[in-house]
């Protein structure tokens, strides 16, 4: 158990990490997926004789595939306008 908490201990970092540093929006992204999925392994690990952890995982892994699919969506829409997908360019959309 040990092992897969240090394991989604650093999931957790590197995603966390990933999104304050990174500057591509596709980048942020996948850090929170990262995040996401640190989380599902946390499910897994603390209920292992029951289901609910799995269940709750496999729920978590429908919602950020559909979120991943709306941000993808969002940011080719964003593309298509400024033709640049940095965090800072999204500044211009506001005005």
């Amino acid at each position: 158990m040990e092992y897969y908490l240090i394991v989604s201990t650093v999931m957790m970092f590197v995603g966390i990490y990933g999104f304050v540093t990174r500057r591509n929006l596709l980048a942020m992204l996948i850090s929170v997926e990262l995040i996401l999925n640190s989380a599902d392994i946390n499910f897994v690990v603390f209920f292992p004789e029951q289901l609910e952890g799995f269940f709750f995982a496999l729920f978590a892994i429908g919602i950020s595939a559909a979120e991943t699919a709306v941000a993808i969506a969002i940011i080719i829409n964003i593309y298509r306008n400024i033709r640049n997908i940095g965090a800072r360019s999204l500044r211009e959309m506001k005005w």
